[in-house]
């Protein structure tokens, strides 16, 4: 609850304190074709190609939006995701973003409940930014589900940054680290982090192609999932 007021009370700050945007409203869509999803490090699809894609609407600074992809671990064989929030600026180089996101996955005779719900907020200098997420529903991605324990108070950080090297070549960095609640870690769930080195390279026309590496700590106790892998993704957006 404590998290919730304090992103609660640093919106209604940068909605005094920021330069609104006033760009007209906007939608993009996106879809991708990619050699294995990995999502906070791990395989969501047992290590095969998903497809993926999406859409944003922007007015004002708000925005709504979904992105979807397919996935290996439910019988319905989908992750759908549904966001909102407000994003602008501090000041000229500094940004930031609030927000809800959903996590939801249609299945058959539910038997462990994967869906989540996420409060984040961002800041960002120029290409580098900083996020933190924290879930304020009962479950997390399902984990200590059988046990009926809650996952709700897991944080996520993400340090990401996009370097613009040469003309339509950018390099991505991520660094990342999960902090499970003290009820998943009482069960013998661990804390770990997650990363991600790699290239995106502009095809024109709205395509893009990307490679990375992916991966995350506690190999031993999440096992494959956690492996690190050469991802490869091709990407449209308009």
């Amino acid at each position: 609850m404590k998290k919730i007021v304090i992103l609660s009370a640093l919106a209604s700050l940068f909605a005094v304190s920021v330069h609104a945007e006033d760009a007209a409203p906007a939608v993009a869509t996106n879809f991708s074709l990619t050699s294995n999803y990995k999502y906070r490090g791990q395989d969501q699809g047992n290590n095969k190609p998903a497809v993926q894609g999406g859409f944003d609407y922007a007015n004002s600074g708000f925005y709504v939006g979904n992105w979807n992809s397919s996935i290996g671990f439910t019988n319905s064989g989908i992750e759908m995701d549904f966001y909102g929030g407000y994003k602008g600026e501090i000041t000229k180089d500094v940004g930031f973003d609030v927000g809800v996101l959903q996590y939801y996955y249609s299945q058959k005779d539910k038997v462990t409940d994967y869906n989540t719900t996420e409060l984040y907020g961002a800041l960002s200098y120029g290409p580098v930014s900083l996020k933190y997420s924290t879930t304020v529903s009962k479950d997390y991605f399902g984990l200590g589900d059988a046990a009926d324990v809650k996952g709700r108070g897991t944080g996520y950080l993400d340090l990401s940054g996009n370097f613009e090297v040469a003309k339509g070549i950018t390099l991505n960095a991520h660094m990342g680290f999960t902090r499970l609640s003290s009820e998943l870690k009482d069960v013998g769930y661990e804390n770990y982090a997650d990363y991600k080195f790699g290239a995106t390279m502009d095809l024109g026309s709205g395509f893009s192609a990307g490679a990375a590496i992916v991966g995350a700590t506690k190999k031993d106790f999440y096992g494959d999932v956690n492996k690190a892998r050469a991802i490869v993704t091709i990407t449209k957006s308009m």
